[in-house]
């Protein structure tokens, strides 16, 4: 993973701009112009029927299979900013996909879906998590959709095959295959709730990265500001799989599926050195995608009440400044769960139960996998361990 040199002491942390591209494709305006070519949407009340396969060519387990299992469930989102890709999981049409592919249309603004058969529907939020990019839409007026099969990501190893489906540069249906390359890795795109409120708003609060912030439009370092004190900016940060299979602009929202068809995990973003905040990157065989327990756990939360709550440590974290790995305790939030569990002002943490913990976002990644009400057992330093049951902090956001 291309990854951009730390500077010491820098809190809550920002990856740069030519390392790390969110996957929406196209730019402003692109709905606009689909909706005056496309005569079918918002009317789409009919019984989906997907194209039917030679199954006698086919392999099972084979690539074209897991194709022919999945695609009929893959959808392309279009909003007024760009486009992206989605996956469904109800038959009246609930869409799983990422928040930054439908952020631009929240408090109104329209959105598009392209289903595999050339139908079309407009589609409503449902809700959305800035903090996990995960988000739920549902599209109107339809029926009898197929339906993705959501398996799991525990248990998921380096070197399985997968398969990556979705809208790369509005190529709607564009399949591509590869294997896990990493597991957890950490991955740092950037800050929306802090966009919308102002900088350094979360300062002192305590578990920033770990119940607030999302980010997107600017692919991380976009949003980067020099300032006279640090600010602990509420970052996103993915606890990510990642994946050789070529993601590209688009490709946001798609799922990552295993070759039994089953979806393991969403595709979210890219490592590629040559984008930046103003212009779209390309695959260079280094994609992550959010594991899909993840957003299964934040899709039904959203689902059920039109939000989600995320577990939340209750510090600010930094990096350490004498070249060792671990994450820096800063402020501890009163009464949060790292206070209760003991964790005070410049313990370094090494690891979260079995899990090592090289910097501050590894940290974040971590909590940001463990869900509400979870004990986790934190390693410092010296040796010494602490039990910390996660709080939670639901997240409200306009959709």
């Amino acid at each position: 993973m291309y990854t951009t040199p730390r500077k010491p002491g820098r809190t809550k942390l920002v990856v740069g701009v030519a390392v790390l591209a969110l996957l929406v494709g196209g730019g402003a305006g692109a709905l606009g112009g689909y909706l005056t070519a496309s005569s079918g949407a918002g009317s789409y009340n009919s019984v989906f029927a997907p194209p039917a396969a030679n199954a006698s060519n086919v392999t099972p387990g084979s690539v074209t299979d897991v194709a022919n299992k999945v695609l009929p469930t893959v959808v392309e989102i279009k909003t007024q900013e760009g486009e992206g890709s989605g996956f469904i999981v109800s038959s009246d049409g609930q869409i799983i996909t990422n928040n930054h592919v439908i952020a631009s249309a929240a408090g109104g603004g329209q959105i598009e879906v392209d289903f595999q058969n050339g139908k079309t529907a407009t589609a409503k939020i449902i809700g959305r998590d800035p903090t996990t990019d995960v988000a739920v839409i549902k599209a109107q007026n339809v029926s009898g959709l197929p339906t993705a099969q959501l398996g799991t990501s525990n248990g998921l190893q380096i070197g399985s095959q997968v398969v990556a489906i979705g809208s790369p540069f509005d190529l709607a249906g564009t399949v591509t295959t590869g294997i896990v390359s990493s597991l957890h890795r950490p991955v740092n795109v950037g800050d929306e709730l802090n966009q919308g409120q102002g900088q350094g708003q979360g300062q002192g609060q305590g578990g920033g990265g770990f119940g607030g912030g999302g980010g997107f439009p600017g692919f991380g370092g976009g949003q980067q500001q020099q300032q006279q004190t640090p600010q602990v900016r509420q970052d996103t940060v993915l606890d990510a799989i990642q994946t050789d299979a070529a993601i590209n602009p688009g490709n946001s929202g798609g799922p990552l599926v295993n070759m039994q068809g089953q979806v393991i995990g969403m595709n979210s973003a890219i490592s590629s050195p040559n984008s930046s905040a103003q212009s779209q990157g390309g695959s260079v065989g280094i994609g992550f995608a959010i594991p899909i327990d993840q957003a299964k756990r934040t899709a039904q939360q959203i689902m059920q009440t039109g939000k989600a709550t995320q577990a939340q440590l209750g510090v600010s974290v930094t990096d350490p400044t004498n070249g060792q790995g671990g994450a820096v305790i800063g402020d501890v939030t009163g009464g949060g769960a790292a206070e209760k569990a003991g964790l005070k002002k410049n313990d370094v943490v090494t690891k979260i139960n079995d899990r090592v913990i090289t910097d501050s976002d590894s940290l974040v990644a971590a909590v940001h996998a463990a869900a509400p009400g979870e004990t986790i057992t934190i390693t410092l330093s010296g040796g010494n361990t602490l039990k910390a049951t996660l709080t939670g902090k639901t997240i409200d956001v306009q959709n």
